[in-house]
């Protein structure tokens, strides 16, 4: 989702609880993982691998100078014949450490194999987060969750871009230096979703 989408989609959400909602568990995410390098683990459920989240996070890495949030896809089933970036399995949820952040995006309840990889993460030091449907054991196991309703006005594939794009937002500003392309195209955005001025 570019960035003029992503505008217009703060613009139909102003005024509910959801941009600031985003914005707090983005800001959470990017405290999580900036200050230790990385270490961004990103994993779904059995029925769901959050690919769009993954891609959406190494553009906003790439484009916000701010590689710490480029994630790990930690997939359920890896076939011997994948990519190297698409071969990384559950295994390497055990061996999260302190500094390294568990994001888990969950549609729908994890099986509990899943959750015991999740608690074994947090006793081991990891930082847990999780989006998604709001499962109550998931929940427990995390630091912070961000609840996703499905209504017909919003649902998880929305919110994860508005966490990723205001993961990107709140990175440091760079030192002097020529704009950056991130910034442009918000202003662009900014300037394309505004009311023409009123003329008296």
């Amino acid at each position: 989702m570019d960035a003029v989408r992503v505008a217009l989609l703060r613009e139909v959400l102003a005024g509910t609880e959801w941009l600031g909602a985003t914005r707090r568990f983005a800001g959470t995410l990017r405290s999580s993982v900036v200050p230790h390098g990385g270490g961004l683990l990103l994993v779904g459920t059995a029925a769901y691998e959050p690919w769009h989240l993954a891609a959406h996070l190494v553009d906003e890495a790439a484009w916000s100078g701010t590689p710490e949030l480029t994630p790990t896809l930690v997939r359920h089933r890896v076939l011997g014949t994948e990519p190297a970036h698409l071969s990384t399995g559950l295994g390497r949820i055990e061996a999260a450490r302190r500094g390294e952040t568990l994001l888990v995006v969950a549609p729908d309840a994890p099986d509990p194999e899943l959750l015991t990889r999740v608690h074994d993460a947090r006793r081991a030091g990891a930082t847990v987060l999780a989006l998604g449907s709001g499962d109550r054991d998931l929940g427990a196991l995390s630091h912070e969750a961000l609840t996703v309703p499905e209504t017909p006005d919003l649902d998880l594939d929305t919110v994860q871009h508005l966490v990723s794009a205001a993961a990107g937002e709140n990175a440091l500003p760079q030192a002097r230096g020529p704009r950056r392309l991130r910034d442009r195209l918000s202003r662009l955005a900014d300037q394309l979703t505004s009311p023409p001025p009123t003329r008296w």
